[in-house]
């Protein structure tokens, strides 16, 4: 055919007088354009995304949010006299943390629901101890400063004072009295970010009977808050042990220090963590500037979802050219060894039934988990698929072959997704056998005919192309 008797035939004259390599060539590129509408399945995935994290928000709003803590902590005023005629006086506060400080720290959790989703909140029992040692303090005080101990204060933080269940207290020498806002140190912001800073709102009590030059002395602080998502406990002794148990059964263990020891079972877990002076990053006192640098020495327990949908969704949608490849390599091998030709439009067709899929596991993964999702949709994509390939080969055995080629291909995909470290080691040998698999079966094929040639066992001569459709 000439290349003028060619451009005046019909695009379905075209279309069947393609040679087998050229309709490879274009089912390669109908795979690749076909990736487009995963873009959009993408943005719905993250639209969703961000619609979660804001009722994550709105109720962590009404509970506390994530919360960080700040023991028992002895706040001492100062003021530095003027040097020079022209200067005024100047007035800090001096921050002495305690020489140990043990805190047991106990959660309950429950799950908040709105529309499709759900926010992990808890409420904390801390108990905070802290035992000074006041002997040299007063040696990282500025030049010239006098610390007034009189009005000295014990202080505690918390990130978000609305999520409070119960007043906090400080127990001194067998006495307990209320927290309140504090009055010598204002409100703190911990991080060296700009962007990250925690803001701690201070309560204390006065301390001027305890606080005395050398003095020695224990105090315990309770407290009962609620909040979501994430509870932490800064290091605030030089020498720092806490220990953690909850009834989540899938905490994750964050901050600048992991726990020494932990244990999680179905009734929920335990941590422990021992931070010594050395490990901790931050002078034993100093002005209160120092506490900035506090926020790395978090002890943290974020109460998190074992599985995210969203997260699950839009790793499956990175393996997209992967899977349409695949599916689009297997009607192309069935086209090939059945003589039957594929319109360019059924392959379209079936890349809309993958992209279908992805939605389908969005919805479902939404309400009944990834998983479940997963498999539902899955099953339902395989079905259409494999009836799809036994009406276009008119063949019950193509579709049996086809049912169990996909079968096998989805679960390749979920196992890719759950190797997570192993996923591309898996990922590459599959792929290979995959295209192993289709050179053996396309061996035989006249890649410059319309037809794949005959096989060896149905002809007697030599091997020819076939006739086109």
């Amino acid at each position: 055919m000439s290349d003028f008797s060619l451009l005046q035939s019909s695009p379905r004259g075209i279309f069947r007088s393609l040679s087998m390599g050229v309709k490879l060539i274009m089912i390669c590129g109908l795979a690749l354009l076909m990736t487009i509408p995963a873009f959009f399945v993408g943005g719905l995935v993250n639209d969703r995304t961000k619609r979660a994290d804001d009722v994550v928000a709105e109720i962590s709003s009404h509970v506390g949010g994530p919360q960080t803590f700040l023991g028992p902590t002895l706040a001492i005023p100062y003021s530095v006299p003027p040097q020079s005629p022209a200067d005024s006086t100047k007035h800090g506060t001096y921050l002495v943390f305690p020489a140990q400080a043990s805190a047991t720290l106990r959660t309950k959790t429950e799950e908040r629901h709105r529309s499709l989703f759900s926010v992990p909140v808890f409420q904390a029992d801390l108990k905070l101890d802290a035992n000074f040692d006041l002997s040299g303090v007063s040696a990282a005080t500025p030049q010239g400063a006098e610390l007034d101990w009189s009005h000295a204060e014990i202080i505690v933080g918390v990130s978000d004072a609305r999520g409070a269940l119960a007043d906090a207290t400080l127990t001194a020498e067998g006495n307990t009295v209320t927290l309140v806002p504090a009055e010598t140190a204002d409100n703190i912001s911990i991080g060296g970010d700009q962007n990250q800073h925690i803001r701690l709102s201070l309560f204390s009590a006065k301390a001027g009977d305890l606080a005395k030059p050398d003095a020695r002395f224990h105090v315990t602080s309770a407290l009962r808050f609620s909040g979501a998502e994430r509870i932490a406990v800064l290091a605030y002794g030089k020498t720092t042990h806490l220990i953690a148990q909850g009834d989540w059964r899938n905490p994750g263990f964050d901050g600048g220090i992991l726990p020494a020891s932990h244990s999680i079972t179905n009734q929920g877990f335990a941590a422990e963590w021992s931070v010594p002076f050395i490990a901790r990053g931050v002078r034993a006192e100093g002005p209160s500037d120092l506490i900035t640098g506090l926020d790395a020495t978090a002890l943290g327990v974020s109460f998190i979802e074992l599985a995210d949908p969203y997260q699950s969704v839009n790793r499956s949608l990175k393996y997209v050219l992967l899977f349409l490849g695949l599916v689009f390599l297997t009607y192309f091998v069935f086209e090939a060894t059945t003589r039957k030709r594929v319109h360019p439009a059924q392959y379209i067709l079936v890349g809309v039934a993958q992209i279908i899929f992805y939605l389908l596991l969005l919805s479902f993964a939404e309400r009944i988990g990834f998983d479940y999702g997963f498999m539902l949709a899955g099953a339902a994509t395989i079905i259409l698929l494999s009836a799809n390939a036994g009406w276009i080969f008119a063949s019950r055995l193509q579709g049996i072959r086809a049912f169990v080629i996909f079968t096998m291909l989805y679960t390749l995909i979920y196992l890719l997704l759950t190797l997570e470290d192993n996923a591309l080691l898996v990922g590459a040998i599959a792929s290979f056998v995959a295209v192993a698999g289709a050179m053996y079966f396309t061996r035989r094929i006249d890649w410059h005919g319309s037809l794949p040639a005959p096989d060896a066992s149905e002809q007697s001569g030599p091997m020819v192309s076939g006739e086109t459709l």
